[in-house]
């Protein structure tokens, strides 16, 4: 049963794509606060809170706060209270009472989640105006495909996206590409696709390339096509202000730039310098956006990704103003620690500082709105814009797209990878944390930057991080420029790295068959444990094993110079550790705690009684996979027993 309730008048974000009727009176079992525009909710002891999608610490929320505020923050650290996205949908699961709710609203909302108060589960809106679903269901598991199903169905990619990544901000030129590709291709490293971060662009200019670096993209492409490797060139939030380039005369000539109360468009500054922003939430620039990828995909791109729109922000022209002038202030002043501290926060808050979100605004639906109050839906409109578009220029074929900052409805038009984290071992575990509540709120295709984007990345952590990207629908090996270079093929165990890659695409005809069941029937690709044993209170509070598909349990290693770790069994399982697609060693394990021996080149498959892995072989690209030499792993059942999905990977469903 789904319910709609509203709260004042809520901006329509689109997310919800079902009507429903408005019901009367109050949320059930929420306490409402019209001074503190506040809804609350009491918990049970042992009610467990799921959701929240792309957040920091644990599956379970409780004891934390968390902000719907969208930030382009590298710091994935447990004091952090956003990241990137506001995916709204919390899930309580509790004994006595267990459901779903979505807040749907694009402004900048709080949730206490038992911290104040462990029993309290308070959510604070900045503008008391929201829509707010609330579905109840028999189960966890139909609670969130009750609530897909009002969302819409989840972007699906091209199967080759399903394909080994390899990224790094700092591929000059074409022919430093060309050196990680024949690095891969002779080291026996399958490979799918090679990423472009912002120096390809001439000048960080989007939908544009350096001509000096890359003096035939189109044939470069080709060349890179006939090698079975695919191009994926970031695009930006932020279109250069320089006169003659294209994208910005035509933008500025046709009023498709967000503007300040007084009309002017507002001049920010990102990786160009000085940019203008384009109003993707105005429906007209929205278009005119999303055509402009046009150009690249004529060149025979078949792949994006969008960044920096949440939107970032180096500075505003307007507030670096402000700030040179009370700098001036300082000068000569005997600058005690309060006085020092004022000085140098001045310069610390110019990036993303707050009050530039309220120095403009978007025609949205007819109406000038002032950005803050819409500010999550920037990424998910500018995906938007790029999704819309690529059905009109590309009708019969998917499109690789996948965006850093995102709003639920997004997950119609793209996916997300989780943003620049570091190369530590806590954020390998966080990287687990945050796919089942990606997969509630509709992102099915996610995935890490493999090893760590920014920190410099060691040979075991970047194994230990692989064996848990080998499950994850996107795989991309990504590091920030000036960081130790950590594509697989330049460490010490290259053998290991090899059979560990091979592994991921003798595993792929399963993940992408059950990605597959999960976007067709709005279901999810990784659950807690509680989702299949809902009365099995210890398996409630584990926090570090994931279901992946009906098949499977993983356990990953996530700690430094670890030789094993214990693992929670809520059932039999056959345990398969894991080496190669032809290097594994079966067991039969009885359900309960074990310590369970890992070696640093080894991954921990549990399969579920009366399932069945299917395996395939290995293949230097997806389009080699043979799907005919499947090795089918049974646990207690018949082998015949699993479906196994798929089509060409190519056609729009």
């Amino acid at each position: 049963m789904i319910r709609k309730f509203v709260i004042g008048s809520p901006i329509d974000t689109e997310a919800v794509i079902r009507e429903f009727p408005v019901e009367a009176g109050e949320v059930p079992g929420w306490e409402r606060n019209e001074a503190e525009k506040s809804l609350s909710y009491s918990m049970a002891p042992d009610d467990i809170v799921y959701g929240l999608g792309e957040t920091v610490r644990g599956m379970n929320k409780r004891g934390w706060i968390y902000e719907a505020d969208a930030q382009d923050d590298p710091n994935h650290t447990e004091g952090r209270h956003s990241l990137y996205a506001a995916h709204n949908f919390l899930l309580i699961y509790g004994k006595a009472r267990s459901f779903g709710i979505f807040f749907d609203n694009p402004g900048m909302m709080t949730f206490d989640i038992g911290y104040t108060d462990h029993d309290i589960l308070k959510v604070t809106f900045r503008d008391f105006d929201a829509a707010i679903y609330l579905i109840e269901a028999a189960s966890l598991k139909e609670i969130v495909h009750e609530f897909r199903g009002i969302i819409g169905r989840s972007y699906i990619p091209p199967k080759w996206a399903f394909g080994v990544g390899q990224s790094r901000w700092s591929y000059m030129d074409e022919d430093e590409v060309r050196e990680v590709v024949r690095n891969y291709r002779g080291n026996g490293m399958p490979l799918d696709a090679v990423y472009l971060d912002i120096d390809y662009m001439d000048a960080y200019k989007d939908f544009t390339v350096n001509e000096k670096t890359f003096p035939d993209f189109s044939a470069f492409v080709q060349e890179m096509k006939e090698q079975g490797i695919h191009l994926v060139p970031i695009i930006d939030a932020g279109v250069k202000i320089e006169k003659g380039y294209r994208v910005y005369e035509e933008g500025t000539a046709r009023g498709y730039f967000v503007r300040k109360a007084d009309g002017q468009n507002l001049v920010a500054a990102v990786w160009p310098g000085k940019v203008h922003f384009p109003d993707v939430l105005n429906e007209e620039a929205r278009k005119w956006f999303g055509d402009q990828y046009k150009v690249l995909l004529d060149a025979g791109i078949d792949g994006f990704w969008n960044d920096m729109n949440e939107p970032a922000v180096f500075y505003t022209e307007d507030h670096l103003k402000e700030v040179f002038e009370k700098i001036r202030e300082y000068e000569g002043k005997n600058l005690d620690i309060r006085s020092f501290f004022e000085f140098r926060g001045l310069v610390a808050g110019i990036s993303n500082n707050p009050e530039d979100y309220r120095r403009f605004y978007h025609d949205y639906k007819g109406e000038k709105i002032r950005h803050d109050k819409v500010h999550n839906l920037f990424g998910d409109y500018m995906t938007r814009a790029a999704g819309e578009a690529f059905e009109r220029l590309s009708p019969d074929k998917r499109i690789l797209m996948f965006s850093r900052s995102s709003y639920i409805g997004m997950h119609r038009y793209g996916g997300v990878w989780t943003g620049d984290n570091s190369s530590w071992w806590s954020h390998i575990l966080l990287n687990l944390h945050q796919l089942p509540g990606l997969n509630m709120a509709g992102f099915l295709y996610s995935g890490a930057d493999t090893g760590g984007f920014g920190s410099d990345a060691t040979e075991d952590l970047l194994m230990r991080w692989l064996e848990l990207s080998i499950f994850t629908p996107l795989l991309r090996n990504h590091s920030a420029m000036g960081t130790r270079r950590q594509e697989f093929y330049r460490f010490k165990d290259k053998n290991s790295f090899r059979n560990l890659l091979r592994l991921r695409y003798a595993l792929i005809p399963y993940l992408y068959s059950e990605f597959m069941k999960a976007a067709l029937n709005d279901g999810m690709l990784f659950e807690p444990l509680s989702f299949e044993y809902p009365s099995d209170a210890r398996a409630a509070e584990v926090e570090d094993q994931l279901l992946v598909g009906e098949s499977i349990m993983i356990a990953p290693v996530y700690t430094q110079n670890a030789g094993g770790r214990y693992v929670y069994l809520p059932e039999d399982m056959k345990l398969l550790r894991m080496r190669s697609p032809k290097d594994l060693d079966a067991e039969e394990m009885v359900a309960g705690d074990h310590y369970v021996p890992c070696a640093l080149n080894e991954v921990l498959v549990f399969i579920r009684p009366g399932h069945v892995l299917p395996l395939g072989e290995d293949a230097e690209n997806v389009e080699k996979i043979d799907d005919a030499k499947i090795t089918r792993i049974p646990f207690r059942t018949d082998p015949d027993v699993y479906e196994l999905y798929d089509d060409d990977g190519v056609t729009r469903l």
